[in-house]
């Protein structure tokens, strides 16, 4: 076989694969506008209750609503940094202890069902327990996030390390090679993927954290609009914080697969 015959079935492969993905793409946004479509629908016809259950033209009337006296995007950015500081400094945190698990085997051990039992324990109903502790405000509600986020961190990362080829780090040691230079050289970089997935997990544990927080103390914020909705029996006010905390949830979801492919492309 040719090198054009083989450039030409690559270009082929490539063309389907651009294809697929384009067809999958297509087919997410259509589900998306049929389901928001039928919503729509069964509210104006009334096979739901649009009182409970809302409709998408009300939720974007009252979003405009909201957008336009200036007080949304204010919640919005109050949630949107309570997620960010919490999940960057968990996920940091739930880091260096996972190195400091892998480093030393003994106290690996020693902390194993401490983190296991932290890790059973329902943080979310811990969320009072926490904001007494560390006080109400941003502190507590971002304390909350890191608490929600670093167990998972934690685990996942150490599993990481403990589970690098053990061959690579023995070769390594023959020549001569430090704890320090195994963990730069070896063990941080095979996880890197891990670690990605890891953030992926953190960042939707986070927002649940935030989002508890809010419910509790804030004044301002995401949980703040959703609750404050449920308290006046404004249940579209409810439906439209849901709606933005998942459309923020996922772009931020987004934007780590982004650098996912990224990196894959890098390093490939």
């Amino acid at each position: 076989m040719s090198n054009k015959n083989i450039s030409k079935n690559h270009e082929e492969f490539l063309q389907s694969v651009k294809r697929r993905k384009r067809s999958i793409f297509i087919v997410q946004i259509g589900i998306l506008f049929f389901g928001l479509f039928l919503w729509e629908v069964a509210a104006y016809f009334k096979w739901i209750d649009p009182f409970i259950m809302s409709s998408p033209s009300r939720i974007w009337k009252l979003f405009l609503e909201y957008l336009t006296r200036g007080r949304l995007p204010h919640h919005v950015l109050v949630s949107v940094t309570e997620t960010i500081v919490g999940f960057s400094i968990g996920t940091i945190l739930g880091l260096l202890i996972s190195i400091g698990l892998w480093w030393s085997n003994y106290w690996a051990k020693v902390f194993d069902p401490y983190i296991v039992i932290l890790n059973s324990l329902p943080k979310t109903a811990l969320a009072p327990i926490i904001i007494i502790w560390v006080g109400a405000g941003y502190t507590g509600i971002i304390v909350t996030a890191i608490s929600v986020s670093i167990v998972v961190t934690i685990m996942n990362m150490y599993r990481s390390f403990i589970s690098t080829d053990g061959d690579k780090i023995k070769l390594l040691n023959t020549f001569g090679a430090t704890k320090f230079q195994v963990l730069r050289k070896l063990v941080l970089p095979s996880s890197i993927p891990n670690l990605i997935s890891t953030l992926k997990i953190s960042i939707g544990l986070s927002w649940v954290g935030v989002i508890t927080g809010e419910f509790l103390v804030s004044k301002a914020g995401i949980g703040y609009i959703i609750i404050y909705g449920s308290q006046v029996f404004k249940l579209d006010i409810v439906m439209m914080g849901v709606v933005i905390l998942a459309v923020i949830s996922a772009l931020m979801y987004k934007l780590i697969s982004t650098i996912e492919k990224k990196f894959i492309k890098w390093i490939e």
